[in-house]
C-alpha cells in the first residue's frame, strides 16, 4: 500500500510493506510492531473527530517514535531518502496532527489480515 501526501509544500510518498518492519529494526534496534501499537492511533477513525479531539490523540504520541515510523514509511517508498534527521531537517515543518490521519491506513495495513 502506497500513498503521497504533502508535507510543507513536497510531494512525500509514504510505502507500507513487508520490509517496513526489518527495516524499522535495523534502524532503530526497537520492534515495530510493539512501537506502532503503543502508539495507540491504530484504526482511530480520524475524519469523524473534531481538530480538538485529534489533538488529544496526537498529544498521547511518542514523536521520536512518529518520527521513526514515518521515515521508515518513506525510505521503504524511496530508498534514496537519507538518514532520519536529514530527511526531517528537510521540512520547516512536520505537522504531526495533519500527517498522521493521512498515514493512518497504512500504519493499519501494516498489522491487519486481509482474510475475510
Amino acid at each position: 500500500m502506497e500513498k503521497t501526501i504533502e508535507i510543507d509544500g513536497k510531494q512525500v510518498t509514504f510505502k507500507s510493506s513487508g520490509a517496513v518492519p526489518k527495516r524499522y529494526k535495523m534502524q532503530f534496534q526497537r520492534d515495530f510492531f510493539n512501537d506502532l501499537l503503543s502508539m495507540g492511533v491504530i484504526n482511530v477513525d480520524f475524519e469523524k473527530m473534531s481538530e480538538q479531539e485529534k489533538l488529544e490523540i496526537v498529544r498521547k504520541v511518542n514523536f521520536d517514535m512518529f518520527y521513526d515510523i514515518a521515515w521508515t514509511l518513506a525510505k521503504t517508498a524511496n530508498p534514496e531518502i537519507k538518514d532520519p534527521l536529514t530527511w526531517l531537517d528537510s521540512f520547516d515543518s512536520f505537522p504531526i496532527v495533519d500527517i498522521l490521519p493521512q498515514i493512518n491506513d497504512l500504519l493499519y495495513a501494516s498489522i491487519s489480515t486481509k482474510k475475510k
